[in-house]
């Protein structure tokens, strides 16, 4: 649209500048008001074309003829690429052989391409584009952590290598405690030999003493010297310390030890632009669902899942850490809840940051670059269960302090722009029983709510009207009552409800009108539901702590 002139901003006349223009001159290109006219076309009469203000722009101006100046150019030679005017084809400045086309032909074919051209530009391109940033700041805002896993790897790895280094060296203490118990045995048995020794010489020379002092011949005559035994000294022990020999430890020998860390890779890859079409196939449901992985979360009561890309899946359950998995079920990250309770419900955002529920504080959270702010903060009501819109905006369901009320509201940002309480009878939509309602927006706009509580999926238009209200199919199989909880939406406007205490999943269209069971893939106790962009399904297992993927459509 021209910057100049909108329905929001009214043309101003450019010769008074007060005054609404009612004209416009398509040859100088200006606003005019009724008044200004005969002014302006005073001079030149001839060349001046006045129209009215819508009809601006309409009138074509032509280049001037190099030739035949007072000529326009309405036509373009093609094998030359150059304008001529009318005169030019008469005469024989030209070659009249050459083929020719209306300039004004060229004029409308190109508006065309560039009609198409912006078009293209901002319905394809510009979008590309931006999903291209949002990848880049997703993979950035996951960088610190990425590293912080990294080191985390490597602090195992150091605390392992500390680990065998202290037993190594309990081991070698123990060595050293075994060959000090054998050092201290020899030389005592080596001085206990000594001091025997000792011991005789003493005797001996107590007897000596006594025979030096006797005169008796007797005695004298009988005594035999020792001496010469006793000059033949005991061998000397000699008992070398052991010694501890440390081992040099070269830097690079150490490293290969700890282990190896790979460079950063990075390349080039060529992307390939191709327009977006709308999605008008029909997925047709499989008559035999199939379960295609299940992850092992750790849970031991899993509520919720929400799965953005395969890289990201996260999961609440009851406790304080809200986990997100990739595919393969190796823990990305891990979010704390500010109270340290569990979150009611998680969602994330058209930005990617993770959204949640929390009960205790009455609060909804916004968790972005691992930084956590409020955005939602209640009096007198909870929030319980949350769904980010198609558009952007945020519906949460909620629930009295006393339990005796449910509502759903609509906020953009932190703003409340609607409020869906009761019918047109003024008869409340929702129990108030329970505080758990898990929502989905289908892809026509209807806010659908599984009331546990009231035992039936609630649907609403987009103005909180009420369309119908699901209360289950009659099945043999199914001997306990209806209790929906958890509760998504596919790109075909089905809407799919976790029937926990029948361990099913119901398929209904977007008229409410069942199509059929999920009952196959060995589900126990399914609550929360969601359904990726390919309308793979994910079902958290309430008990088992499990969240299986299923592919139930072709």
């Amino acid at each position: 649209m021209d910057p100049d002139y909108s329905a929001q901003d009214v043309a101003r006349c450019d010769h008074c500048k007060t005054a609404i223009a009612q004209s416009y001159c398509d040859f100088c290109n200006v606003n005019l008001c009724k008044p200004c006219i005969g002014e302006h076309i005073s001079h030149d009469y001839g060349k001046h074309i006045i129209v009215a203000i819508h009809q601006r722009k309409s009138t074509l101006i032509y280049p001037k003829c190099q030739t035949h100046q007072n000529e326009d150019c309405k036509y373009q030679c093609k094998e030359c690429n150059i304008s001529i005017c009318s005169d030019c084809l008469a005469s024989k400045h030209h070659n009249k052989e050459h083929e020719f086309v209306k300039l004004e032909e060229v004029y409308n074919t190109k508006k065309e391409q560039i009609q198409s051209d912006t078009e293209e530009l901002e319905n394809q391109i510009l979008p590309a584009y931006e999903e291209i940033a949002n990848e880049l700041e997703m993979q950035i805002a996951s960088l610190d952590e990425e590293y912080k896993k990294l080191t985390t790897e490597m602090s195992k790895q150091k605390e392992e290598i500390h680990r065998e280094v202290d037993n190594a060296m309990e081991q070698m203490e123990k060595e050293i405690g075994e060959i000090k118990l054998k050092h201290h045995s020899l030389l005592q048995k080596h001085l206990d030999e000594i001091k025997q020794l000792q011991s005789f010489m003493q005797q001996t020379l107590l007897v000596l003493n006594e025979i030096e002092e006797s005169n008796e011949v007797s005695k004298t005559n009988h005594f035999s010297s020792k001496n010469e035994e006793f000059s033949k000294l005991p061998p000397k022990v000699v008992a070398s310390m052991p010694k501890f020999i440390p081992k040099q430890i070269e830097r690079e020998e150490l490293c290969s030890l700890i282990g190896k860390l790979t460079p950063l890779f990075s390349k080039l890859e060529e992307r390939v632009f191709s327009p977006k079409k709308p999605d008008t196939s029909v997925r047709e449901l499989l008559d035999e669902p199939e379960v295609l992985n299940t992850i092992k979360t750790g849970y031991e009561y899993l509520r919720s899942v929400y799965c953005l890309i395969e890289e990201h899946i996260w999961m609440s359950g009851e406790t304080a850490d809200i986990k997100c998995f990739n595919i393969q079920g190796v823990l990305q990250k891990t979010i704390q809840t500010k109270s340290r309770k569990f979150s009611n419900d998680i969602a994330v955002d058209r930005d990617g940051a993770l959204l949640y529920s929390d009960g205790t504080t009455r609060t909804v959270y916004k968790v972005k670059n691992d930084q956590s702010e409020e955005i939602i903060t209640l009096q007198g009501w909870k929030p319980a269960n949350l769904c980010v819109t198609s558009s952007g905006d945020l519906l949460v369901t909620m629930c009295s302090d006393d339990y005796t009320q449910s509502k759903v509201v609509r906020y953009s940002g932190s703003t409340v722009t609607q409020t869906i309480q009761f019918d047109d009878k003024g008869q409340p939509l929702y129990s108030g029983n329970t505080k758990i309602k898990y929502i989905s927006e289908n892809r026509n706009l209807d806010i659908c709510v599984a009331d546990s509580g009231a035992g039936a999926v609630v649907v609403v238009n987009q103005a909180g009207k009420l369309r119908f209200r699901y209360t289950g199919y009659p099945s043999p199989t199914k001997n306990k009552p209806f209790t929906p909880i958890g509760i998504t939406t596919d790109s075909q406007g089905r809407i799919l409800t976790a029937d926990s205490n029948n361990h099913c999943i119901h398929i209904l269209d977007t008229d409410g009108q069942f199509l059929r069971y999920i009952d196959n893939c060995d589900l126990e106790y399914p609550l929360g539901l969601c359904v990726d962009s390919y309308d793979s399904l994910f079902v958290c297992e309430y008990k088992k702590g499990n969240v299986k993927k299923i592919r139930y459509s072709k």
